[in-house]
């Protein structure tokens, strides 16, 4: 993500505190405000086409995880592969495919032709369910910001301490996720304290997630949203972009 698009989303969040603040008193406000869209809960992860749209996009990678299915072939769906250092993956009746910088639906259309040998009209997806080679970012009151490489399944609190942990000014309770999900710009707080605690699940991190440990100013902008109590209760979601 560029240092554009977060000052933009920034700009956008502020803006929307500003508007509620203004003409909202007390918890169960959901949705209160013109042009902003509110949902209680994590934020949903991106769609592959919200991976792919980023400026920096090369395609797939080597050691990048992909879900390959054949429509309508349960043996040949819901596959789990991997791409090789030599960015190869291996798949039934097709043997060894090289796919390094392809994106998915180029692949879906290279192991459709190759299967056309032995299945007919087949239809393959291909998804990238993680990947090696995708960054996060981190920045904000944290003791190393940074541009951080996805590896595996990274979680929320994983990508801070990525970052060497919240510095001494730092507020566990005001982390906010910032990530595009089916073109729309969304925006999540979340208290690292609650996560710590189980009262609700460790979010999983995603390639091109922008990560903001703020301080009580940046939290207040969800207060005004919807009150203090549901935000400890539960993560909360902002629609930046519609």
């Amino acid at each position: 993500m560029t240092s554009k698009g977060v000052n933009f989303a920034l700009a956008a969040l502020a803006l929307g505190g500003t508007v509620l603040s203004g003409c909202a008193s007390g918890p169960g406000r959901l949705g209160g405000a013109e042009g902003l869209e509110v949902i209680e809960g994590a934020l949903p992860p991106p769609t592959p086409e919200d991976i792919y749209a980023a400026a920096e996009f090369g395609g797939v990678g080597p050691f990048d995880k992909l879900k390959i299915d054949v429509f309508g072939i349960a043996e040949l769906s819901d596959r789990l592969v991997r791409v090789d250092a030599n960015g190869t993956i291996g798949f039934p009746l097709v043997g060894t495919v090289e796919v390094s910088g392809m994106t998915t639906s180029e692949i879906s259309r290279l192991i459709e032709t190759r299967l056309k040998g032995y299945v007919r009209e087949p239809q393959v997806t291909t998804n990238l369910e993680s990947s090696e080679t995708r960054t996060f970012t981190v920045y904000g009151e944290v003791k190393q910001p940074g541009v951080f490489p996805v590896i595996g399944e990274a979680s929320l609190m994983q990508a801070v301490a990525t970052a060497r942990g919240i510095a001494e000014y730092g507020n566990a309770s005001d982390v906010i996720v910032f990530r595009t999900v089916a073109g729309k710009r969304m925006a999540t707080l979340y208290n690292l304290d609650a996560i710590s605690r189980g009262a609700y699940a460790d979010p999983r991190i995603y390639p091109n997630d922008t990560v903001v440990v703020g301080d009580d100013k940046a939290r207040r902008l969800f207060d005004d949203v919807v009150g203090v109590a549901t935000i400890l209760a539960t993560p909360l979601t902002i629609v930046l972009t519609r």
